[in-house]
């Protein structure tokens, strides 16, 4: 039965530390797929496709990003620099090789690693990703709800603006469609669990999350070469599908799925599928 095995922190040289997850242990030799959370979530990996996982023959791997749980504030870093820390833990666990798969933010961190380590990363599915900021040919906030743009522009303005704005935002439950509220009272409730502890010391995390997304990336999308699945809901409020699109039309081979009636956390009920893509692509 998959599980979370080990939770521990990796010590870098630099005096920073990484919460890192692993359900596998020491010479598995199953399919790696290291895990890229969403904003603002820890990095406990999806438990709701561990039952898959299983049968699939998965070990997931991931990590905090910097600034949430026990992972150090990294502040001013990007979206490609997590690439990273990514290969260090994978050094630590003496893992050469590994697929990716993210959500939401997470995706674009996922994107990223596949572009920076070409020479890991063997497949990514991306779910419900944002393109990079500026990119050409796509109006990056166009269809967002208005407080999902207001926040991310207000990013735009740097970390004072960004921090003022946070200091008085609240949720808003009209950030999801009816279907991801139905995915978030089922499996997916899951999520709650990874929210909650991400904003417990505050939204230092978020803060340096979406500073990252309106930055350039350090990685280009357009470099991956290895089997790439986009997935992305029709409905999206919180990332319009329009991104999706774009990421699909810049990555040689990219193979989207568009879920005509899916929302930002219901397309997650694809999960299922796009991980058995993704141990079929995948090249160990």
């Amino acid at each position: 039965m998959t599980t979370i095995r080990t939770v521990a922190n990796l010590e870098l040289r630099d005096g920073r530390t990484v919460r890192y997850y692993d359900t596998g242990q020491r010479d598995d030799q199953r399919l790696v797929v290291f895990w890229h959370h969403g904003t603002p979530n820890i990095g406990t990996p999806p438990e709701p496709l561990f039952p898959i996982s299983e049968r699939l023959g998965i070990r997931w791997l991931s990590l905090d990003r910097p600034g949430y749980g026990d992972s150090t504030p990294v502040p001013g870093r990007s979206v490609g620099s997590v690439a990273d820390d990514v290969a260090r833990v994978a050094d630590a666990l003496d893992i050469d090789a590994f697929a990716v798969m993210g959500h939401s933010g997470g995706s674009s961190h996922a994107l990223a690693c596949a572009a920076r380590l070409p020479d890991r990363v063997t497949a990514v599915v991306s779910m419900s990703a944002l393109a990079p900021y500026g990119s050409s040919g796509l109006d990056w906030f166009a269809g967002m709800y208005p407080g999902g743009e207001a926040g991310l522009r207000t990013a735009t303005e740097g970390r004072d603006a960004k921090e003022r704005y946070e200091a008085t935002a609240e949720y808003d439950p009209e950030m999801f469609t009816t279907e991801d509220h139905a995915s978030l009272n089922g499996a997916w409730s899951w999520l709650n669990s990874v929210v909650e502890p991400a904003l417990e010391s505050g939204p230092g995390g978020l803060i340096d999350d979406d500073l990252a997304y309106v930055t350039p990336w350090d990685a280009d999308p357009a470099t991956i070469a290895v089997p790439t699945l986009i997935v992305h809901g029709g409905h999206d409020r919180i990332v319009p599908s329009a991104h999706g699109e774009w990421l699909a039309s810049r990555i040689p081979g990219a193979e989207l799925w568009l879920v005509p009636e899916a929302g930002h956390l219901s397309v997650l009920d694809t999960g299922e599928r796009a991980l058995a893509w993704l141990q079929k692509h995948t090249s160990r």
